[in-house]
């Protein structure tokens, strides 16, 4: 079982990325989990925006944001 998080800084607010995949001994996927989350700076208080059980998403997500930045998570937002 691993979680892998990627937060990205913002001047109001951060975005955190995180991956949930486990697999039995054999290396076959048992369950996976990407989502993200909007954490205010004040607070810590963590607001979800998206979540994917497709293997792979955390990482397209992430690469999204990146090359994206603000416009990225404005469309997150709305879907």
């Amino acid at each position: 079982m691993a979680i892998t998080s990627t937060t990205f800084q913002g001047l109001t607010f951060n975005l955190l990325v995180e991956e949930f995949a486990d697999r039995d001994t054999a290396g076959r996927l048992n369950g996976y989990l990407a989502s993200i989350y909007r954490i205010e700076k004040g607070t810590s208080v963590r607001h979800l925006i998206r979540r994917s059980r497709l293997p792979g998403a955390a990482s397209a997500m992430r690469d999204e944001i990146e090359r994206d930045g603000i416009q990225a998570f404005r469309r997150f937002q709305h879907v």
